[in-house]
């Protein structure tokens, strides 16, 4: 007695076989081509151009996640409101100060400024 399975693989066999019986001779010349190809090792070269696609891909996913990654990672300090002022103050000293935060007598002289930063012979001061 067959079982369930012998059963359907003897009906899908019968199947190919009625299907490739019934398969243009065009196609199937192709299928036979393809199939050769595809039997035959691959050279060296070709094997390692296959091996450069996954490679350059994970490369560039490598380089995008080090460009994303912050390079900065101390811990985090609490500072007092009063220095905290003081070391932004520091920080943007080479930025001019906004118009609203500004002293407005800094604005009355602009002339004079402008004279100072064109006349200035003194050395850069370091830090």
């Amino acid at each position: 007695m067959t079982s369930p399975d012998e059963r359907l693989e003897q009906r899908a066999r019968a199947l190919y076989r009625q299907a490739a019986q019934e398969l243009d001779p065009a196609i199937a010349g192709r299928l036979r081509a393809a199939r050769r190809d595809a039997l035959q090792p691959t050279p060296p070269a070709r094997r390692a151009a296959r091996l450069l696609l996954p490679a350059g891909a994970f490369a560039a996913v490598a380089l995008a996640a080090l460009m994303a990654w912050p390079t900065h990672r101390g811990t985090a300090v609490q500072v007092a409101p009063s220095v905290a002022g003081s070391a932004l103050a520091q920080e943007d000293s080479d930025l001019p100060p906004d118009a609203d935060s500004a002293d407005p007598t800094l604005y009355q002289n602009l002339d004079f400024y402008g004279w100072l930063a064109a006349n200035d012979t003194s050395a850069p001061a370091q830090r």
